[in-house]
């Protein structure tokens, strides 16, 4: 097993800012490659239905920038599916998705919908595109996206990096931690994200079966005061210290 942790950087908010004002500044593009140089092992981004921040002509236009993987999120939607067979991402990562939320709030449901999101997403897979399914760290949502064909889980990190208690953190911590090991099991590449700081990051990059954290929101804040790069490289810092503190 690999110890190498890859960090994926979701440049989203980049657009956030773009779209606040108008106009073209600041570019996602050019976020993206700052990133890529910074080293970023991979690019994220996520094309709402609502196209609050990332849209159809910035996904082509990153996609076509950089040199490293581009994990595309999306809903499970004909019409994402059919934009990324357009698109030809790395991987797509198939997320919940409300109008009304803020941030995507939690995994998406897959158990007891295996049969639908097969069909619908089964032409990603033939088009050659890995299929990573977002999910909460239960055993019965790893079991049904076995089923559902994907190649990759990316474990929902909130709840570990919002608890305020050390009992709750610790037990949020352990749950994910088992769900990486039943997930390697079944032949599924682990990642996971959501939420995750300097401060947070340590202990999920400890665990042995994880292969990548894609780390977008907390990024771009810390960009603001030190730089992309400097916030990019500071977050390898701790990701590559916890690794090696795993494996000694």
């Amino acid at each position: 097993m690999s110890n190498y942790l890859r960090l994926g950087v979701n440049i989203d908010h980049v657009a956030t800012l773009r779209n606040a004002r108008g106009g073209a500044h600041p570019d996602p593009v050019s976020a993206a490659l700052l990133a890529q140089q910074a080293g970023a092992d991979g690019i994220t981004i996520h094309l709402r239905e609502d196209r609050r921040h990332i849209k159809d002509a910035d996904a082509l236009a990153v996609n076509e920038a950089i040199d490293i993987p581009l994990n595309f999120e999306m809903a499970a939607t004909q019409e994402m599916v059919n934009f990324a067979k357009s698109l030809q991402p790395h991987a797509c990562c198939i997320v919940p998705e409300k109008r009304e939320e803020v941030t995507t709030e939690g995994g998406l449901a897959v158990a007891g919908h295996e049969a639908k999101l097969s069909a619908l997403l089964a032409p990603l897979k033939e088009a050659g595109i890995r299929l990573s399914l977002f999910i909460e760290a239960s055993e019965h949502e790893i079991r049904a996206a076995k089923e559902v064909g994907a190649d990759i889980v990316e474990f929902h990190t909130g709840r570990y990096c919002d608890a305020e208690a050390q009992e709750e953190r610790a037990h949020e911590l352990a749950r994910i931690t088992k769900a990486a090991a039943l997930a390697h099991e079944l032949g599924i590449e682990v990642h996971a994200g959501h939420g995750l700081t300097y401060d947070t990051v340590g202990a999920i990059a400890a665990i042995p079966e994880m292969k990548e954290l894609n780390i977008g929101h907390f990024l771009m804040g810390a960009a603001l005061f030190t730089g992309l790069g400097e916030a990019i490289s500071t977050m390898r810092h701790y990701m590559d210290a916890a690794r090696s503190q795993a494996g000694s």
